[in-house]
């Protein structure tokens, strides 16, 4: 017999939620400036608890050949990547009405 999910009753290969997640959250990336002048692109609004943070977080950095991390809810990359990230972040399933991105 096979695995059900918890949350919506499908079989765990056939699970939407993930997918259903993706399409409520509202996703705003903005342009931090740190010590020594440093530039880091801060993607926020995307709920932890239904989407796996550090697993997108990879994903960007090896797209985007840079550094950063997933802590408190929001991803951080080194450098500016605002012109880029609309783009990944459609590709990896969240509307595009959804992502706002502050120039």
């Amino acid at each position: 017999m096979e695995e059900l999910c918890n949350t919506c009753g499908l079989p765990l290969d056939l699970c939407v939620c993930e997918s259903l997640a993706k399409e409520e959250q509202v996703i705003k990336v903005s342009l931090e400036k740190r010590r020594y002048g440093k530039n880091y692109t801060i993607v926020t609004g995307i709920d932890p608890k239904e989407v796996d943070l550090s697993a997108l977080a990879k994903k960007l950095k090896s797209k985007l050949a840079c550094g950063g991390t997933a802590k408190d809810g929001r991803i951080e990359l080194q450098g500016d990547h605002r012109y880029k990230i609309k783009d990944l972040l459609i590709d990896s399933g969240f509307p595009s009405e959804n992502v706002e991105v502050q120039y």
